[in-house]
């Protein structure tokens, strides 16, 4: 694995936590696809205009969304 370049992490829209994923081997991954694709998944994704970002960052900071919030242009 290659290391992640380091940055100032003020730049994630002021989060405060940053949480990684384990390691896996490629074996595990592939494993896992396979489970992931036998699970029925409900992915719930809310567009918003992306002059709102600062009013949905404030939705997503008080647990108002549920789900996934993605900008759009």
């Amino acid at each position: 694995m290659s290391d992640i370049p380091s940055f100032p992490y003020r730049l994630l829209w002021e989060e405060r936590v940053v949480r990684s994923v384990a390691n896996l081997t490629r074996r595990d991954a592939e494993e896992f696809l396979a489970l992931a694709a036998r699970v029925p998944l409900e992915v719930r994704i809310t567009p918003h205009p992306l002059e709102r970002a600062n009013e949905v960052l404030t939705a997503l900071r008080a647990g108002a969304i549920v789900g996934a919030a993605a900008l759009v242009p």
